[in-house]
């Protein structure tokens, strides 16, 4: 973990693009509320395959105009270099200058991957393109990718893609802290150093806790999945215990030196702000850890 230490912690949330005016309404509602407690910035996802490419594109510079920086998630499966690179150009002209460049799902039905293939194809390609201009967040798994097919080539993967220009990396949300500090000090063996943040999933809804974990490979640990199948039906101890211990998880990680935390807040407001809350980071720069 020494290497992270020498980092400045940053701290983000992400959003979805929403599909319905309703739900545009919603999360300018959640927007306000977070921007308030000022987080360096906002990212935006993108749908398997650019199922969501228009919707993402007006989120974010929606977003990015009313004054939080704002991250654009962009894929390359099922995109072409020219697509790829007339997006880029928008987002730069928009002012723009954060992308998360992930390798993407492939939609259900699509048979071609795209020009590109893997995350480290984009990145570099993004170089290509437009230099130096944009920072560039990948993905890491800190309990290794689940298509991975062993450890010691997901480590190889990462490091592929920061030698290819990558800046930064947020995590798979993870709620084994050992998991995250054993990933970043294979790294720093490796000589790989970035800033690896941690993504934080807040726990609310047991069943699509588990839907999203067995999707993405995320690994519940026992004792947390135990307890919250004896909650059953009943939201407000899930979520008070859920509260609790990805709070304590957040604690752990900024004692022990992580540069910050990435929230995916499913575009709600309390749970991501609740945490933020008992973390005590109102002020980023007095954190008393």
């Amino acid at each position: 973990m020494q290497s992270q230490t020498q980092f400045k912690r940053r701290f983000s949330f992400e959003f979805f693009p929403p599909k319905t005016d309703q739900g545009k309404e919603k999360l300018q509602g959640v927007r306000d509320q977070l921007a308030a407690v000022n987080p360096d910035f906002f990212s935006v996802t993108f749908g398997a395959g650019g199922s969501t490419r228009d919707r993402t594109i007006e989120t974010v510079l929606n977003l990015h105009k009313q004054g939080i920086s704002t991250a654009p998630h962009l894929s390359c499966v099922g995109g072409t270099r020219q697509e790829i690179g007339e997006l880029l150009d928008l987002y730069k002209d928009n002012g723009i200058n954060r992308i998360v460049a992930l390798r993407g799902d492939l939609p259900s039905g699509m048979g071609a991957s795209g020009e590109l293939r893997y995350a480290n194809e984009l990145v570099e390609f993004i170089r290509e393109h437009s230099g130096d201009h944009f920072n560039l967040e990948v993905a890491a798994y800190p309990e290794f990718h689940p298509q991975a097919r062993n450890a010691e080539e997901d480590l190889q993967n990462f490091a592929r893609k920061v030698k290819a220009g990558a800046n930064s990396a947020i995590t798979q949300y993870f709620f084994n802290p050992d998991s995250y500090f054993y990933f970043v000090d294979r790294l720093e063996k490796m000589g790989v150093t970035i800033p690896v943040v941690p993504g934080i999933m807040p726990i609310v809804n047991f069943s699509s806790l588990v839907r999203f974990s067995d999707m993405c490979g995320a690994e519940i640990p026992r004792w947390i999945r135990k307890q919250l199948e004896a909650y059953g039906d009943d939201t407000d101890s899930i979520r008070k215990f859920g509260e609790e211990v990805v709070t304590q998880m957040c604690e752990t990680l900024l004692k022990a030196g992580a540069p910050g935390l990435h929230f995916y807040t499913l575009n709600q407001v309390e749970p991501s702000l609740s945490i933020w809350k008992n973390l005590g980071i109102s002020d980023r720069e007095k954190i008393a850890f």
